[in-house]
């Protein structure tokens, strides 16, 4: 191992940042971490027309999000296009490449007459030996590579194995283009040399590149870096997942509430695992993670069990600081306007009050404020159809007969309250729950909340018994 470690991700900014990517983010991170050394980010943008600026800051918008930033200020693969050139031309000279002077009807023939064989379209190498003096007028030449035409090429993969690749299948592919524009292998080689890429972490799809890649490296004297294509994520249902899918983008997960801490504790167990450990904090994951223990097999994506990490992590969140998350995120939430019903100083400390009973039951930012949004609903309140039925079936003679032992309650704290509608429940013959039903739902207008003790301290003497009188029919 290199004494310094350096890991890249190098994502293409042609849409969001997919939470593939971002598990490949996550784990290029993990390594750098894990060894002292660092993670840069390249931008992979020399497909200009499907390459965006808006692209390019959601990328870097979400490992921030996620906590990844890189440890360098991102580098444009686009802007580095005349060192790619310059590389491209050392080759020539080194004899690693050629100029090829073959025009677009011969390299249509060539495929062609590979597919009439039955086998794969490549390069006949045919000006692998010529000389340009005898170039046809008017033809722009492409850079090729020398690439051996026996033997093999060996990858030497952390996670896939050896794995071996006939050079006689790898072709002299174009390292230039005619209009002097450098290809993605070129250009991906020179970058990870020159940043000084000592470990390249990537989806197993790019294991075929790698041995291109491998012989673009050698050609140059340059040392290979240390390889791991980790296995790709599917769906629940086997099937790979689909990059335009518009539900997979990092911002979409945060849309739907997710937490860093929850999302990166799943992503990291997608395809690698510590013995059983299921939930494992940011300072787990670091101590723990290397590369070896990474699966051959793909990982199936599970939102079920997402939500279940996530949820974990919500509960075990300090309450100060997850209210005031909530309200952070509350831009990124499709109900976020809940949290606006009132001043924020009032929705922290309502938030914070009742944040031991939300976290309970929801397992995102999404469901904690669809809970929390009784606390900032303005009276008298809209009830769902199940509350208001509670309310109608003899609901409101139970509030009627509740609402004065409350109004006598001097230490408004749950014990006080709980001990004082118990007594009237006890003294009525009438069980706990046949009185906190129709008290649940005159409070919050659902029938679900936190508990009905909880919610009565939360909102305070004058709102709680304010919203018991609208709907004590007195």
């Amino acid at each position: 191992m290199n004494e310094k470690v350096v890991t890249r991700f190098a994502p293409s900014p042609t849409g969001y940042l997919h939470i593939g990517g971002a598990r490949t983010a996550l784990f290029n991170w993990l390594y750098a971490r894990h060894h002292g050394g660092k993670m840069l980010l390249r931008i992979e943008d020399t497909d200009r027309e499907r390459s965006s600026e808006a692209a390019v800051k959601a990328i870097i918008e979400g490992l921030a999000w996620l906590g990844l930033d890189a440890d360098e200020p991102p580098i444009s693969q686009f802007e580095r296009a005349a060192r790619h050139r310059e590389v491209a031309e050392e080759m020539i000279a080194r004899g690693q490449a050629y100029y090829c002077y073959a025009s677009q009807a011969e390299l249509d023939e060539m495929r062609e007459k590979a597919r009439a064989q039955k086998r794969p379209p490549r390069y006949d190498g045919r000006w692998r030996d010529r000389d340009p003096s005898e170039a046809p007028a008017g033809v722009k030449p492409v850079i090729r590579l020398r690439a051996p035409l026996d033997g093999e090429t060996v990858v030497h993969d952390r996670v896939q194995g050896e794995v071996r690749f006939p050079n006689k299948d790898l072709d002299d592919l174009v390292l230039l283009r005619s209009d002097g524009t450098p290809t993605y292998m070129l250009a991906v080689v020179v970058d990870d040399h020159d940043m000084g890429v000592t470990h390249i972490i990537r989806g197993d799809d790019h294991l075929t590149n790698a041995a291109r890649q491998t012989l673009i490296f050698q050609a140059m004297g340059w040392d290979v870096p240390v390889m791991s294509h980790i296995p790709l994520i599917h769906g629940a249902d086997g099937a790979k997942l689909s990059k335009r899918h518009g539900a997979l983008g990092v911002e979409a997960y945060r849309e739907m509430g997710y937490l860093p801490a929850g999302l990166n504790n799943y992503l990291v167990r997608l395809g690698w695992s510590h013995g059983d450990d299921e939930i494992m904090s940011m300072d787990d994951m670091i101590r723990w993670f290397d590369v070896d223990d990474v699966n051959k097999g793909a990982a199936r994506f599970d939102f079920a069990k997402l939500e279940a990490v996530n949820g974990y992590w919500m509960r075990h969140s300090e309450d100060g600081w997850l209210a005031e998350t909530l309200m952070r995120e509350r831009d990124f939430l499709p109900n976020g306007d809940i949290l606006r019903m009132a001043d924020d100083a009032t929705v922290l400390r309502l938030l914070t009050a009742a944040m031991p009973g939300l976290k309970e039951r929801a397992k995102t930012l999404v469901e904690l404020a669809d809970s929390a949004a009784y606390l900032f609903v303005r009276r008298p309140l809209a009830l769902e159809e199940k509350a208001e039925q509670i309310l109608a079936d003899g609901g409101r003679g139970v509030i009627a007969m509740v609402l004065p032992a409350l109004r006598a309650v001097d230490d408004w704290s749950v014990p006080a309250l709980e001990a004082a509608v118990r007594q009237v429940a006890e003294a009525n013959g009438l069980k706990l729950g046949k009185v906190a039903q129709p008290l649940r739902a005159a409070l919050t207008g659902r029938t679900t909340s936190p508990g009905v003790f909880d919610v009565l301290a939360v909102l305070g003497r004058e709102e709680a018994l304010a919203r018991l009188a609208d709907q004590s029919g007195a």
